[in-house]
């Protein structure tokens, strides 16, 4: 340890945020890799060390996502069952290109180890380092770590843009609502970002390395109501609908604008003779280790009850039908208060599945025995399982499963939102289909849900 950061350290804690952001004369190196860099960070910034490790960013959380702790697995990883990656146990290799730990032997990743946070991702200035981790690992003979080192400061959207615009997988895989145009958005691509020159900061906050915190109690997410009132619309009509229909609903009418996003996902057919071509959006629609994808743009959303939170499939459990399978179905009911109609991107992906245990099968991907080496579902699914501790039959087959994406971001102003016709349209021709949702028709005609009684107050 250096003179300087022993003079660093004896000063009391209040005297820090006299310190300049420029870290040029406070990190000095050299580094052979990410992860001596974070050891010098935690010389000084010890406290952040552990706020880390209890940060959403950290543990895998969101507002619509949660991670289900298997104590059973042998990696200690935590399992989240979803479609797009399918949770691969032991995957640290491919689960860091957009998650902040290191990985460790073997893929697993350590969740209680400061050490093991890669400070650099979220706080890196120069614009040169996550593109590389993701294709090296940050090696240092591929970027200069020192540069990078001193030149971080406090995250900008660049920093939330390199892993939240730049899906792995391919841009916009997953959410269907962020892509790289957010880097320099218009007014009409989104109209905070670009129309009112707002920051992800100013509406994700941060508090002792917590993203989107809004109270003491724990996660809450980001919500319209933290800067519009609930009644934002000079017409009372239209803000007559705040009660029921989310702000999301109106003014974010299609998702995916300005990028394709993928809609269904068929694991069955990897591993086949299938000729690849490109669609024509110039993305390709098969990938011998991933299967077959079909990409769409400009698409209208998927309108559910949703009060905030989400029923979610655990591994393991054994399922009552096998036709189909809600991993995270929005929690919410007409006969809610708290619940609003909501936007969603639905992803249907057919996945493997355990037809003896009647439960779907986290396989092994990448790395020795992984299917995108051997292309054997057995195999592979027998060293996933594996992992978790739980039982596999030797028997693979496939089950559609379906993800619910809620649609935040890409906000239109109101001269693009939804009009009333757009819901209310003549013969029942809206965009929502009033029945499915439980009006006994569309409200302009019979009432709301007040009106009939179908909540409860």
């Amino acid at each position: 340890m250096t003179m300087r950061f022993l003079f660093l350290l004896m000063l009391p804690a209040w005297l820090f945020p006299i310190f300049p952001q420029d870290h040029s004369e406070n990190v000095s190196g050299p580094f052979e890799n990410s992860a001596q860099v974070t050891e010098e960070c935690l010389l000084c910034h010890d406290d952040a060390g552990e706020q880390v490790l209890q940060s959403n960013h950290w543990n895998w959380l969101s507002s619509n996502l949660s991670l289900v702790d298997f104590t059973k697995s042998q990696s200690g990883n935590k399992v989240l069952v979803n479609n797009f990656c399918l949770a691969v146990p032991g995957e640290g290799s491919q689960c860091i290109t957009c998650h902040i730990p290191f990985s460790e032997a073997e893929g697993t990743i350590e969740f209680n180890s400061a050490e093991n946070i890669d400070c650099l991702v979220c706080h890196d200035q120069t614009g040169n380092y996550v593109e590389v981790k993701f294709k090296s690992k940050a090696d240092s003979t591929e970027i200069d770590l020192l540069a990078i080192a001193q030149s971080v400061g406090k995250p900008t959207d660049q920093n939330c843009g390199t892993c939240h615009f730049n899906e792995i997988g391919g841009v916009m895989v997953r959410s269907g609502a962020m892509d790289k145009s957010l880097f320099e958005p218009s007014e009409e691509i989104d109209y905070h970002l670009g129309g009112l020159g707002f920051s992800c900061g100013d509406c994700h906050e941060s508090s002792d390395h917590n993203i989107s915190l809004r109270s003491e109690e724990g996660l809450s997410p980001v919500a319209c109501e933290d800067c519009h009132s609930s009644e934002p619309h000079e017409k009372e009509l239209l803000n007559n609908h705040y009660a029921a229909v989310a702000c999301q609903t109106c003014h974010i009418p299609t998702y995916s604008r300005t990028d394709a996003s993928v809609v269904s996902w068929d694991w069955s057919m990897a591993g086949k003779k299938v000729e690849v071509t490109s669609n024509e959006f110039g993305l390709s629609n098969y990938y011998v280790d991933k299967g077959e994808l079909v990409w769409a743009k400009n698409i209208q959303p998927e309108y559910f009850w949703n009060n905030g939170s989400y029923e979610y499939y655990e591994l393991g459990k054994e399922l009552t039908k096998t036709n189909e399978v809600d991993l995270n179905q929005p929690a919410g009911k007409i006969s809610d208060a708290k619940s609003k109609i909501s936007p969603f991107k639905v992803v249907k992906v057919k996945q493997p599945y355990d037809p003896v245990n009647k439960y779907l099968i986290i396989p092994k991907l990448s790395g020795e025995n992984g299917y995108q080496k051997t292309l054997d579902w057995v195999a592979s699914a027998q060293a996933g399982m594996d992992l978790l501790n739980l039982n596999f039959s030797g028997e693979v087959d496939f089950i559609q499963t379906k993800m619910y994406w809620p649609i935040n971001h890409m906000v239109m102003s109101s001269d693009n939102a939804l009009k009333c016709t757009s819901c209310h349209g003549k013969g029942g021709e809206g965009l929502l289909n009033w029945k499915t949702l439980g009006y006994p028709d569309d409200p302009m005609k019979k009432g709301g849900r007040v009106k009939n009684k179908l909540v409860k107050e």
